[in-house]
């Protein structure tokens, strides 16, 4: 399955805009099937603050509907899929409240972001519930993924964060479905 940006239209007035953020027949017909489960909100305080790279081995991975609910950060998605040709390789996008955008993750690959602004709030929607046993991560630092954060300066990242292993310490329990990794923007 694809990384989708899902791009909802705004219909603005001189109130403000409206926008149908989530509907399920739509994205079904887009090709995400995902049966959400649990909403997740985050809040930034600052700038360059960087969450991830983090995910859930199976049988608890979960594929993740995200977006950006105040203020704007940049987005990465990394493929840790067994076997994938894309392995290790990642994709980005900003995610801000003006742009309205969100992206859909699929389960197997994992996900950051990195705050542009400070009071960033970033909402999820996942299809399975939180399982402490089955979390995971791989350190943001990694030169194995060599992802570019546009950071100036080290980010503020938690301590557990700070600990994660890097790619080549880590053993996948994500099985390649076929599909290498790519960003399609609907």
């Amino acid at each position: 399955m694809a990384v989708i940006l899902l791009c909802p239209p705004r219909f603005d007035d001189d109130r403000g805009w409206f926008s149908e953020t989530y509907n399920k027949r739509r994205e079904a017909e887009g090709g995400i099937a995902a049966e959400f489960v649990q909403d997740n909100q985050s809040l930034s305080a600052q700038a360059g603050t960087l969450r991830g790279i983090h995910f859930q081995s199976p049988p608890h991975a979960q594929a993740k509907l995200v977006r950006c609910t105040r203020g704007r950060a940049l987005d990465v998605v990394v493929d840790l899929r067994r076997g994938s040709p894309t392995f290790g390789k990642h994709v980005s996008t900003e995610l801000s409240f003006a742009n309205g955008r969100q992206l859909f993750i699929p389960a197997g690959f994992g996900h950051a972001f990195v705050t542009r602004e400070p009071g960033t709030e970033i909402a999820y929607k996942v299809d399975d519930y939180y399982d402490p046993a089955s979390e995971g991560g791989l350190r943001w630092d990694c030169p194995d993924l060599a992802i570019n954060w546009g950071l100036e300066g080290a980010p503020a990242i938690s301590d557990k964060d700070a600990k994660l292993p890097r790619l080549r310490e880590f053993d996948t329990l994500f099985a390649y479905d076929g599909q290498p990794l790519e960003l399609i923007v609907r």
